[in-house]
């Protein structure tokens, strides 16, 4: 958040709020699905069913050994721009927030068919990393990996920020926002594949989407701990392979019109008919 006026600090003042606080009779009403920001007070909050979606790019601690400060800025307002695009186009998308490179998107998914979209974005996500990469390449920079987690569970919607001066913000929390981020984080290391899936997630998914992930098992190997998939939009990736396809035939007819002709040349007919 931005700060709009300084203020000198107050020990006293503080105290006096910290006590506010501690001794205020907050409520915090349970609720299937995600009420608008308004209805949140300084007092209040709301416990709410809800999915988790994360993506942030593999090792990006490399990227300025590799890249000049404006060509970083390039590669991560678009990569930037895009993840909220995508996340944003999800009708269920209630909050987006950005931290470094990770990109965290809140979505409102009381029905299982909803549970099924916020799936499908996460498989755009993925798509649109293939898309950025393509981009990258083209103008020579490095490209990236990212990984993608999701999960669905509990999390306390609440008001914080310092009360009255207009600083303040809607956070998140609980383990359905720390497991997202945790899967999200295994996503494209070593052998994982890009999207990592809760349990509770792939539970609540149709057959086809099932079928599109693997399961992850832990040390016993009794049953999985979570499942993953290198799952991708079918429509995004057609309009890829396409593109790819027209600057290939561009390439090639650019290369036939500056190729030497090695001193030949026709001859012309003697005579016109």
């Amino acid at each position: 958040m931005e700060t709009k006026i300084t203020n000198s600090y107050a020990v006293a003042d503080s105290n006096t709020r910290i006590k506010e606080i501690l001794d205020s009779s907050e409520s915090f009403e349970e609720l299937n699905s995600i009420p608008g920001r308004e209805k949140l007070t300084y007092s209040n909050g709301f416990y709410v069913n809800c999915t988790s979606v994360f993506i942030d790019i593999r090792d990006s601690s490399q990227l300025p050994q590799k890249h000049t400060r404006p060509v970083l800025g390039k590669i991560y307002r678009s990569y930037l721009s895009e993840c909220v695009a995508v996340m944003n186009s999800d009708p269920n998308c209630r909050e987006i927030i950005i931290t470094g490179d990770s990109v965290h998107g809140i979505m409102n998914t009381p029905l299982q068919s909803h549970i099924n979209m916020a799936f499908s974005t996460a498989a755009r996500l993925n798509s649109l990393v293939m898309i950025l990469n393509w981009r990258l390449e083209q103008k020579g920079y490095t490209t990236i990996r990212c990984g993608i987690g999701i999960d669905y569970g509990r999390a306390l919607m609440m008001k914080a920020g310092y009360k009255g001066s207009g600083l303040n913000d809607v956070i998140w929390m609980g383990d359905v926002v720390n497991q997202a981020s945790k899967l999200c984080h295994q996503g494209n290391k070593e052998i994982r594949k890009p999207l990592q899936v809760s349990a509770c997630i792939y539970d609540n998914l149709n057959e086809h989407n099932k079928n599109l992930l693997s399961p992850v098992y832990g040390g016993l190997g009794l049953s999985p701990m979570h499942y993953e998939g290198d799952v991708i939009n079918i429509e995004m990736n057609d309009w890829l392979e396409k593109e790819k396809g027209n600057d290939r035939l561009i390439n090639l007819l650019t290369a036939s019109l500056t190729t030497p002709s090695l001193g030949l040349l026709a001859r012309k007919p003697k005579h016109w008919i």
